[in-house]
Parts: structure tokens; sequence; C-alpha cells
């Protein structure tokens, strides 16, 4: 099967082509990072009004660089939630124009469960179920129990800011750019995580939730007593400060792996799995299999996923994965994985 992804959530317009869930065609992003860079962080408005400027030709490039023609998509899915309201109707409205005209079938996908499904782009995919599933990003930092791609439990979710919100936090607290998850890597590569201990929330408590606005007032209250940084003090707090952020995240996935033996893997997923400390961190922590996206690429926001996900949804729900749908800004993940 081969399927048209779609994704417009936030400030990323992209397309791509995907066969059975796994084999991608094409994989077309139009960032608009260096754009929103210059203002510190995205702004919904423009964000909106350059997706739908972005989003024809991002799918006629996925077409071009997949070789097919609109007559070899079997499937077009789109991203129907959560995220800019804006954005997500840039995409959804196209994909709907394109479902009516190309007489295509339609899938909604949850932003979040593309990239549950991210580690499966692949050659060759491996991954396997039952598994722990830690999902972070900018707009949520779970934790889940799965024993398929839409069944499991939910075991912990953010209690405040998700894991990527506290890196773009922390990065403009220290003066670093947008996006601020690379900024503090790369500052942190310079920097000794040993310099400054911050919090590591509820960490002694029964729960795999996670909270991060605690360790970014501690990050604050550290840079006030610091009013003078060079460069050096500088990557010091950032490494320190990541490494608060990604022990939080290995000790929550490395309980549940823990509690829930039967797992063979953790997956982890989203835009902070492209952080080398987390990867690391995780390796070092964990005695069962790790598995991540095959590429960067496929961490952060992309339509390969989106794809991927419809595919899955289709294997595992048959019919009903076809059913009409809304385009929402908030959206529960428990609504396509229970």
């Amino acid at each position: 099967m081969r399927i048209l992804g779609i994704e417009t959530s936030c400030d990323e317009t992209a397309a791509a082509v995907v066969v059975d869930g796994v084999m991608v065609e094409s994989s077309v992003i139009a960032s608009t990072k260096d754009i929103f860079k210059a203002v510190g962080g995205v702004v919904p408005e423009d964000a909106a009004r350059r997706q739908l400027e972005y989003i024809i030709p991002a799918i006629r490039q996925a077409l071009s660089d997949a070789n097919v023609t609109q007559e070899a998509i079997d499937v077009i899915a789109v991203t129907k939630g959560p995220g800019l309201l804006g954005s997500l109707l840039g995409g959804t409205t196209a994909a709907r124009v394109l479902s009516s005209v190309w007489q295509k079938p339609l899938v909604g996908v949850h932003h979040t469960f593309g990239h549950l499904t991210s580690p499966w782009l692949a050659p060759n995919p491996r991954p396997n179920f039952p598994c722990i599933t830690l999902s972070a990003s900018g707009g949520h930092t779970d934790l889940w129990y799965r024993t398929s791609h839409t069944k499991g439990t939910l075991l912990g979710r953010t209690r405040d800011d998700a894991a990527g919100e506290a890196f773009d936090k922390g990065a403009k607290l220290l003066g670093l750019p947008y996006p601020g998850g690379p900024s503090i890597a790369n500052a942190a590569d310079a920097g000794n995580e040993a310099a400054h201990m911050f919090p590591v929330a509820l960490r002694n408590e029964d729960t795999f939730d996670f909270s991060f606005s605690g360790v970014k007032t501690a990050l604050r209250t550290a840079l006030h007593a610091l009013p003078d940084l060079d460069e050096q003090a500088r990557c010091d707090i950032a490494a320190s400060y990541q490494y608060a952020l990604c022990h939080q995240l290995t000790d929550r996935a490395a309980a549940a792996a823990k509690t829930y033996r039967d797992a063979v893997e953790v997956h982890i997923v989203g835009g902070v799995s492209a952080n080398r400390r987390l990867r690391s961190l995780l390796t070092e922590t964990l005695s069962i299999p790790i598995v991540w996206p095959a590429t960067l690429q496929y961490c952060t926001d992309n339509a390969a996923m989106i794809a991927s996900g419809a595919a899955f949804l289709i294997e595992e729900l048959g019919e009903s994965a076809y059913a009409p749908f809304d385009t929402t800004a908030t959206l529960p993940l428990e609504s396509c994985v229970s």
C-alpha cells in the first residue's frame, strides 16, 4: 500500500510517500526554523500562513522524488491533531481537497501516534512488542507500555512542561538560539555536566509522571546568581541542565522497564530522542534493547511517520481507520491507543 503522508502540525511543512508503513520512497520537509530563529520561537499566525504557501509544492516534490504520480497513491494520510490549529488546517484542507479530486481514501492520524511508529521507518524494521515507549518532544512527554500499535497503557506523562519545551525555555534563559534542543546539546558538548546539581523531579515518588517546571526554575535561579557568564560557564550550566532533563527521562523509562518485565524493548521517539546525551544515558542505564528512529530526520516532525502511522492504523483497525475526523488543536493519544 502506497500512502501519501502530510504533516503540518507546527512550523514544518512536510510530505512523504511511504509503502506499507516502512519503505520511504520520498520525504520532503520545508522548514521555517531559520525564519523563526530570529524571533526566538514559532509565531502561530505566521506558521499557518507559511503552511498554505509551502504545502502544495511539498506534495509535488514528494511525488516527484518518489517518481510516482497521483494514480499510484492508494491512501492519503494527514495529521489531524494535536498542534497549532492554523497550521493543522493548512494540511487537512489540502488533504481533503486531494482526497476528493483524486478519489483516494483519507486517514486522519494523531501526530504523536506518528512518532510512535517512526522506528518502523527502515528497510528492514525490527522493532518488537510488547515494549516501553518514551515519546518526548516540544508538545508532549508520555510513557507507554504497548502490546501493539493501537493497544497499550499510558503509564505517565508530564504534569507541566514537555521535555522539548524545557529545552527551548532553558536555551532562551541561557541566551542560546532557537531551536533550544540542538543549541543546548551543542553548548553542553563543551561543558562539565557535574558543575551544577539541578533537581530531578519526582525521582523518589511512586509515579511514572514527569515534571520539568522545577528544573527550569532552578536554572533561572542559578543564572541570577551568575550574572556575568563567560562562555565556559554557560556551557557548564547547559551541560548540567541537559543532564537533569535526560536523567529524569531515563529514570522513568528504566523504572517502567523494570516494572513491565515482559517488555522486550524500549522505544525512544519524538524530537528529544535525537539528543546525544539522552541516548548515551539510556544505553548506560537500560539492560534491554533500545530502539529509536533510523535517522535523525525521523525523530523530528516529518510526514513519513504520518504515512507509516496510517498504514498501521489500517492494518489493525480496518475500515474504522477511514472514519471522518475533525481537525483539532488538542487530542489525547488515548483516542487511538488504548
